[in-house]
């Protein structure tokens, strides 16, 4: 058994017992109250789901294993002290549920190198669809055409006893995390450079060969792949893309299933889209306004139009955070570090004085401050990504550690299939007491 799923089983035995002795001894133990208006409002706030991995606290923000961004910024290796944190030791991270060294970075890193071969046909499929295709739509068929490479598959068909399910969950997690990159670039020249790919670089970490393979060979934009993939690695596990997965990979679908489907969930326009959805506001802002240098005064009067026309100001607000998104600001700082003099750079700090106060005065409005979105396609498009229809697809590639490293920690505790109550409307309406005019 290699060295880290050896170290991993080690720890995480003692963890399992634990989860299976409070479902089994203090199943009815009362965590919370649920009500008619958190069922019928999307189930906000509801304590539903086990995740490990992280835990969005609504005063500080993302918390990976209990360490928040500024912290891991410091804590995590990096290939040199100015660089930002290498994703493969999140990864290891919320694996491991311990911070690692170097030398664990390097392992996951040169495993990832190992398995990243990405069989033809999965290019071919790609290749089959139209250029135009949404490259998320690109991305997830080539997700799906790898399924018949499941090591999970293959262990349950050979009827492997279920409490090693980890252990071939575990082994896909690492070949789909290790081939993601090279499928995400893949789309890329596809969809944009007619087909002219680029081989990867065994010499090059798993955000650096990203960059790379897709033309970008400059150090800022392979510094800046390794923040990007490191800030949206993970966000607890009630959002769509987290839930999803946890969801289909419940039923036992494989890694490679569980997690296409959590990435058309992110595709969604009030999930992972929103970074490109954020750049178009902007430019159609700068159209309309008739200037790539607004005042304030500019930008608030549009903010207010926008608000106006029934319409959301993307980038701002959250479901759960009630302060700045400290993602937002570690970008805000990359951006000052490399970019202070960028136009739209200043037009996202302007914007970011302006919105909040005007969301402030909009009583159902509880967070008027930044999320991620806000600025993350600000920083690509400085080094020239302009292609705003591919940036939920590298939210797709960060996406994968959180999750992935979710699911096989799902299978460690033998968490079993999903599956909610549901009730019709009669059902709410005798509840609520209500004396309703028509019929269900």
């Amino acid at each position: 058994m290699e060295q880290i799923k050896k170290k991993l089983i080690e720890r995480a035995l003692a963890k399992a017992e634990v989860i299976k002795k409070l479902r089994t001894d203090f199943g009815s133990v009362v965590i919370g109250e649920v009500t008619i208006g958190h069922v019928l409002s999307g189930m906000k706030g509801i304590v539903s789901l086990f995740t490990c991995t992280s835990k969005l606290d609504p005063e500080e923000g993302i918390r990976f294993r209990g360490y928040s961004i500024p912290e891991l910024q410091n804590l995590l290796p990096k290939i040199s002290p100015e660089d930002e944190p290498l994703p493969e030791g999140l990864f290891y991270l919320m694996l491991m549920d311990e911070l690692p060294t170097m030398d664990d970075v390097m392992y996951i890193q040169n495993e990832w190198i190992r398995r990243s071969n990405v069989p033809k046909h999965v290019f071919d499929v790609i290749d089959a669809l139209p250029p135009e295709t949404h490259p998320m739509n690109q991305f997830v068929a080539g997700i799906i055409a790898m399924t018949g490479s499941s090591r999970f598959v293959k262990a349950y068909d050979a009827g492997v006893n279920k409490k090693d399910y980890w252990d071939a969950t575990y082994e896909e997690v690492m070949d789909l995390i290790a081939r993601i990159p090279r499928v995400a670039s893949y789309v890329y020249r596809h969809a944009y450079h007619n087909d002219h790919q680029i081989e990867p670089d065994p010499d090059l970490d798993w955000s650096g060969n990203l960059a790379h393979m897709m033309g970008y060979d400059n150090e800022e934009v392979r510094r800046l792949m390794r923040l990007y993939l490191f800030l949206h690695a993970d966000h607890e596990g009630g959002n769509v893309s987290a839930h999803t997965t946890h969801l289909v990979g419940s039923a036992l679908s494989s890694p490679y299933q569980s997690y296409a489907a959590g990435m058309l969930g992110l595709a969604g326009p009030l999930h992972g889209l929103a970074s490109q959805e954020v750049i178009k506001w902007i430019f159609d802002m700068i159209e309309e306004l008739g200037t790539d240098n607004p005042s304030k005064e500019q930008i608030a009067d549009y903010v207010r139009k926008t608000l106006s026309e029934g319409r959301v100001v993307p980038g701002y607000g959250h479901a759960v955070l009630r302060k700045t998104d400290p993602r937002y600001v570690a970008q805000r700082e990359f951006a000052l570090k490399y970019m202070p003099e960028d136009k739209l750079f200043q037009i996202v700090s302007n914007i970011y004085e302006v919105v909040p106060p005007i969301l402030g005065t909009i009583g159902k409005i509880q967070n008027p401050w930044p999320n991620v979105d806000a600025h993350s396609g600000v920083l690509l498009l400085h080094y020239g990504i302009k292609e705003f229809e591919f940036y939920t697809v590298f939210f797709a590639v960060s996406r994968a550690l959180g999750v992935l490293a979710q699911l096989v920690w799902d299978r460690i505790c033998g968490l079993p299939i999903e599956r909610p109550k549901s009730q019709n409307a009669a059902w709410f309406i005798q509840k609520a007491g209500l004396d309703s005019p028509v019929k269900f």
